[in-house]
């Protein structure tokens, strides 16, 4: 047995700190969703729709909806259950720790570290069209980066959110002026009025849009993370509904002027002929040397990101570790910093092996189509939690439940199935790597009730 100095105190372990503000639960909804998809996807989805200008907005709107719906389902969710993990406490309360378990190992072995290296690869691919890199080179950079974001991280999440803030509103910023001066210059307007709607809708163009669907949902995928940093949020249950409800509105808006403008430069059938939307545009409008521009607007929009990935994902990590799921140091907090600095480390670390991989990113597209089951999953708990707590005074209600939550739901349910018809082979790769957790769940809860005898 051990015994203190006469008069002290044991000192308490330290607990995560409680900073974050409207502001940046707002930043930080809005910089995990902008990385490299609003540069890239409207070409493509402008090319689903068959070119047609009204059915592409169309697209963003819809996918901006959803999203919103969705975000005022977790609104009320993160109110009622302000604590560090949030969708994986959510789905944990309500349907068990196993499919919890499985959201936790999925998103830390795949989705949000190779969401991570994604971005810093992508950040090393637009730095050589500033400098040249070498193959090496590149895959310094990329781990330089990931290191960058992984030391503020570590150092405080003050100083992580207000890295976010900045970098979120510097990347706004040149997005809209970007607009500004596309739709500014832009004659792809000029003589295309026969296609802004398309004649007739059958069924082939219905199916187009649900394509072009998944494409937008891509682009607006991340604004679920900012649920894991409940824990740390100053106000929870007054600042999330609004944060989850300003951050996606304004997502939508965002989104929405950007793909008008790169359609005003180019027109609808160019537009859906390029894969790199963004650099075209301004190639078009402002000459060759305009690409050095997108790269460094892309560049920052994927270190904001990576960096709001690295803020919120080992919060998930850390509540895991302290159900006994997961390695029991990161469920550790700092004394110094008060962050889950060994939970982040080894989020890190992985990371930067992913992004020196190479071969991981077909992987993370088979796989990142499961998060959505547990999107789902984390949006049908608002059912269960309701359920038991009949006649509650809940800090925030979701506007015409139950119908928002279960279109969310719905939605969600349909957007995997139709990924799984689409692409079976890689629906199947991506579910096994979830299920490949079943063993590892079945390991640490045995060590758990070893640990608690």
């Amino acid at each position: 047995m051990g015994f203190s100095p006469r008069g002290s105190v044991p000192s308490a372990p330290a607990t995560l700190a409680r900073t974050l503000g409207l502001r940046d639960l707002t930043m930080l909804v809005i910089g995990g969703v902008i990385g490299s998809g609003i540069y890239l996807v409207p070409g493509a989805i402008q090319r689903q729709v068959g070119g047609s200008v009204g059915l592409a907005m169309l697209v963003w709107v819809a996918g901006g909806l959803l999203s919103l719906v969705g975000a005022l389902t977790y609104g009320e969710l993160a109110a009622m259950k302000p604590e560090a993990g949030g969708l994986y406490v959510y789905i944990r309360d309500c349907f068990g720790r196993l499919p919890a378990f499985l959201y936790g190992w999925t998103l830390f072995l795949v989705i949000a570290t190779g969401g991570i290296a994604t971005l810093a690869v992508a950040f090393s691919a637009y730095l050589g069209n500033i400098v040249p890199l070498t193959p090496f080179d590149a895959k310094l950079a990329a781990i330089a980066m990931i290191g960058v974001i992984t030391l503020v991280n570590i150092y405080g999440t003050r100083e992580s959110s207000d890295l976010q803030n900045w970098t979120t509103y510097i990347k706004i910023a040149l997005i809209l002026g970007m607009s500004a001066v596309l739709l500014w210059f832009g004659r792809g307007f000029h003589g295309s009025g026969n296609i802004l709607w398309p004649e007739r809708i059958n069924a082939s163009l219905i199916s187009n849009f649900g394509l072009a669907m998944i494409a937008a949902l891509w682009s607006y995928e991340g604004w679920q993370f900012a649920s894991f940093s409940a824990g740390e949020a100053a106000h929870p249950q007054r600042d999330f509904p609004r944060a989850f409800f300003y951050g996606t509105l304004s997502l939508t808006v965002i989104y929405v002027i950007a793909a008008i403008s790169y359609v005003a430069a180019l027109g609808p059938i160019e537009a859906g002929r390029s894969d790199t939307i963004a650099a075209t545009a301004m190639a078009v409008i402002l000459g060759p040397t305009a690409a050095k521009f997108v790269a460094i607007l892309v560049m920052v929009s994927t270190f904001s990101a990576a960096n709001s990935i690295q803020l919120t994902a080992p919060r998930v990590y850390y509540a895991m570790a302290g159900d006994g799921l997961f390695f029991r140091k990161m469920a550790e907090v700092h004394p110094r910093f008060r962050t889950p600095a060994f939970a982040i480390l080894v989020a890190g670390i992985w990371s930067s092996v992913l992004a020196c991989l190479g071969n991981f990113q077909q992987l993370f597209t088979y796989v990142i189509f499961t998060g959505w089951i547990f999107y789902g999953l984390a949006g049908a708990s608002i059912f269960v939690y309701r359920r038991r707590m009949p006649g509650a005074a809940l800090p925030y209600r979701v506007p015409a439940y139950p119908w928002t939550p279960a279109i969310f739901v719905l939605a969600t349910a349909a957007l995997v199935v139709n990924a799984i018809f689409s692409r079976p082979t890689g629906a199947v790769a991506g579910l096994g790597v979830v299920l490949a957790g079943v063993p590892a769940y079945l390991i640490w809860r045995t060590r758990g009730s070893k640990t608690a005898s």
